[in-house]
């Protein structure tokens, strides 16, 4: 998709409105919660908030063919640094159907190796935090790696 000076001024826009510093008490749920509705709502960007987390799971949307692409957008005053999303779409439905937060800061769910589910019977991906890094469940499957189940994306 060609980003034009129409969308790129109407993102400055956003970023400019936003003049207090918005507090997320969970940026996970915040981060799956912008994509969900964005999705839905068949936007064809999405601005999230920029942490080592959701970098981490971009990545991973990105390589797994989630998502285009992303970029970083930065402010001066107030200093704030977010990712533009650009969502990926197929015969105009969205690629992505779901995601689904597992592990929630009142109940975190660790799995081992060997008990890490697949989502939709490997149609979807499981994102997990290791030891190692955040992956896939099929990455950590290859490294024998358990973690915590972070979301579910299908």
């Amino acid at each position: 998709m060609i980003t034009t000076n129409k969308t790129n001024n109407r993102i400055k826009k956003i970023v400019k409105k936003r003049r207090i510093k918005h507090v997320v008490k969970d940026p996970i749920a915040d981060f799956i919660l912008r994509i969900n509705n964005a999705s839905r709502a068949r936007h064809s960007q999405v601005l999230v908030y920029f942490s080592k987390m959701n970098t981490a799971m971009l990545e991973i949307l990105t390589n797994e063919g989630f998502i285009k692409g992303y970029k970083v957008i930065e402010r001066s005053k107030p200093k704030i640094k977010m990712y533009n999303v650009e969502l990926k779409y197929s015969a105009k439905t969205p690629v992505i159907n779901g995601m689904k937060q597992i592990s929630k800061p009142g109940l975190r769910v660790y799995q081992e190796c060997k008990k890490i589910p697949k989502v939709l019977n490997g149609l979807g991906i499981a994102i997990i935090s290791t030891s190692k890094g955040i992956m896939i469940d099929k990455q950590a499957r290859e490294n024998n790696l358990g973690g915590e189940v972070i979301a579910y994306v299908w």
